[in-house]
C-alpha cells in the first residue's frame, strides 16, 4: 500500500459519508419517497461529482435499509411510515435531552454567552429568511450544547440517529424555523438556570416538536398514500 493509499480513502469515504448523508435529506424531508427512483446521474449533477461515489454511498444507504435496489432498474427509497419518523426522532429526542441535561452541570458563563450569539444569529436568519444561516446557526447551538456536555459516547450514539433528520431542507419545512427560534429560547433558559431536568424537558420537547412538523409537512405532500404505489422517476 503506498504512501498517499490511506488518505485517498479517507477523502473517498467522506465523499461518500456526504452523498449519503444528502439522500437522506432528500428522503427524509419528502423530496422523493418509495416507488420513485433515485437517478445517479442527477444526484450527480447536483453534487458536482461523479456517479462513481453517489453509487456507491447508495449501495451503502441500502446495507442500512433505507433505499433498495430494483433488479435493472435501479434505488429507490425503502418505504417509510410515520411510525418510522416518529421513532427516529424519539430516539434523537432522548440522547440530545441527555446531553443537554449534563451540560446543564458544566457549561461556563462564556460558553452560554456563546450560545446567546448563535442563538442571536438565529433570529437574524429567520427574519431575513436567510435558509443557510439558518441551518448553520441551528447546527452551531445544538453542537455546542452537546460538546458541553462532555459525553463524547452520548453524542455519538446521537449522530448515529441526528443523521436520518433532514437538516440541509430544514427551513423549508413549514413552521420549523419559528419553532428553533421559540423552544431553544427554553433551553436557553433552562441552562442559565443550571436546571438539569429542565434543560432535559425543554430539549426533548423541542426535537419532538421538530418531528411534529416534519411528519405535518409529510402529510401535506401527500408522502404517506401517495407514494405508496409510485409514480415518477426522481432525482
Amino acid at each position: 500500500m503506498g504512501p498517499t493509499s490511506e488518505p485517498a480513502f479517507g477523502r473517498r469515504r467522506q465523499l461518500g459519508d456526504e452523498v449519503a448523508a444528502y439522500v437522506r435529506e432528500l428522503i427524509m424531508s419528502g423530496q422523493v419517497g418509495h416507488g420513485e427512483f433515485l437517478r445517479m446521474e442527477r444526484i450527480a449533477e447536483d453534487l458536482g461529482i461523479s456517479v462513481t461515489p453517489v453509487r456507491e454511498a447508495l449501495l451503502s444507504l441500502r446495507g442500512e435499509g433505507f433505499v433498495t435496489l430494483e433488479p435493472r432498474r435501479g434505488f429507490m427509497p425503502a418505504p417509510l411510515t410515520r411510525q418510522d419518523v416518529q421513532d427516529l426522532f424519539e430516539a434523537q429526542a432522548y440522547f440530545a435531552g441527555e446531553l443537554a441535561a449534563r451540560a446543564a452541570g458544566r457549561i461556563t458563563e462564556a460558553e452560554l454567552d456563546a450560545l446567546e450569539e448563535t442563538q442571536a444569529r438565529l433570529e437574524k436568519a429567520s427574519r431575513s429568511l436567510d435558509a443557510e444561516e439558518i441551518e448553520l446557526a441551528n447546527h452551531r447551538f445544538h453542537r455546542s450544547i452537546n460538546l458541553c456536555a462532555g459525553s463524547p459516547k452520548t453524542a455519538w450514539l446521537l449522530q448515529l440517529v441526528v443523521r436520518y433528520a433532514p437538516r440541509r431542507f430544514y427551513s423549508s419545512i413549514h413552521g420549523w424555523t419559528q419553532a428553533s427560534v421559540d423552544d431553544h429560547r427554553i433551553v436557553l433558559a433552562a441552562l442559565r438556570a443550571r436546571d438539569a431536568g429542565a434543560a432535559r424537558q425543554a430539549m426533548r420537547a423541542h426535537i419532538r416538536h421538530a418531528g411534529t412538523l416534519l411528519v405535518v409537512h409529510l402529510e401535506a405532500q401527500g408522502f404517506w398514500d401517495e407514494r405508496a404505489g409510485g409514480r415518477r422517476s426522481a432525482r
